[in-house]
């Protein structure tokens, strides 16, 4: 069963104020000059997915010009041989809006029918910045076993902020906290098993003989097995701290490259992003045995600071599992490997508007 974007159109998206553009499968090339629109199209594409995309962006960021009109994404996603039809959309002033097969749905929806993965510039330094991005990219992994990891995170964050809101006001009734800690305690214990059964299935699925250092994943996270009572008895504490001091939403992640017991915090640019693509390759293949399908991947610029070797191992690895990956670069020798096995679009911007051209690797 293979899992692929096979249609693509853009309305009023940023720099995109119209692109519609086919797919077959094979991993895609975007090559241009800086500004050509590149990010941008794969920032569409992540957002065939939950959340806010790889830049975090709010929606009525994303709007092109004329901005009154808002934007539309609208793919054809096939997995396996079922196709399904995903519009979202969003005009200026509201949220942002799923409808798969014609049916309004929610974001998790959009979990449950594809994994995605990526890899952007501004991950480089992941793994020496602060943890809470780090988190992120760890749920990220984790959506692609457990689409329902996104509606437990989002039930702990919601009563977290109400907790917190109480602790700032200086509410003492522990009438007003009980059922918020015991949200918390619940959702809480789910998240942290998901990330924790998460790491044990990429440390399964690594690769020894693969080119990229392998990362050893672990999962810092402090919080008690019995989190309500624990909430509870630390509420002065926290009231003085004007927040939750434990929880889940303090737990950080840390990778060690396991041939040289090296923290990756202490390894160079370079082996710090090998670790990041390590980690998605050995994601990707766990998902392929557990479903049959590779999961979307973007890889933005991901090849510009890799060497020869690396970059080639890097592209028949996508090809080995059948991913369909989307992946940019400023010119399109860098991608000269994957030959007739990738698509290749060149991009090129006029006056703030975004072109796509199909084209042949070289």
């Amino acid at each position: 069963m293979t899992l692929h974007l096979a249609q693509l159109t853009l309305s009023q998206f940023r720099s995109h104020p119209r692109a519609e553009v086919a797919f077959d499968g094979r991993p895609v090339v975007l090559y241009g000059d800086n500004g050509a629109g590149k990010t941008n199209l794969l920032e569409a594409i992540s957002l065939l997915s939950p959340g806010r995309g790889l830049r975090r962006a709010a929606p009525e960021e994303l709007i092109g010009q004329p901005a009154a009109l808002g934007w539309k994404i609208s793919a054809e996603l096939h997995r396996g041989a079922t196709p399904h039809e995903i519009e979202t959309t969003a005009s200026p002033g509201s949220s942002r809006t799923v409808r798969i097969d014609g049916k309004l749905a929610t974001q998790t929806a959009l979990g449950r029918l594809a994994a995605m993965l990526w890899l952007t510039p501004a991950m480089d330094r992941l793994w020496i910045e602060a943890s809470e991005g780090r988190r992120r990219f760890l749920d990220r992994l984790v959506l692609g076993f457990e689409p329902d990891h996104a509606e437990a995170t989002l039930a702990y964050e919601k009563a977290m902020r109400e907790r917190n809101r109480l602790l700032r006001e200086g509410v003492t009734d522990p009438a007003w906290y009980g059922a918020l800690e015991q949200q918390m305690a619940t959702s809480g214990t789910q998240v942290t098993q998901n990330r924790r059964a998460t790491l044990d299935r990429l440390a399964k699925a690594a690769d020894p003989a693969s080119p990229f250092p392998q990362a050893d994943l672990s999962l810092a996270d402090d919080s008690p097995d019995d989190l309500a009572p624990a909430l509870a008895e630390g509420r002065r504490r926290d009231m003085a701290a004007g927040r939750t001091l434990i929880g889940p939403h303090r737990a950080d992640l840390s990778a060690l490259w396991a041939a040289r017991a090296r923290p990756a915090a202490q390894c160079s640019t370079g082996e710090q992003k090998a670790l990041l693509i390590a980690t998605i390759l050995a994601h990707a293949r766990a998902l392929h045995q557990d479903s049959g399908h590779a999961p979307l991947l973007l890889l933005d610029e991901v090849a510009a600071h890799l060497d020869d070797g690396r970059r080639a191992a890097l592209y028949d690895a996508l090809c080995d599992l059948g991913a369909q990956a989307f992946l940019t670069g400023t010119g399109p020798e860098l991608f000269t490997p994957l030959g007739p096995r990738a698509q290749a679009f060149r991009l090129t911007e006029t006056g703030g508007q975004s072109r796509l051209t199909q084209e042949e690797l070289p």
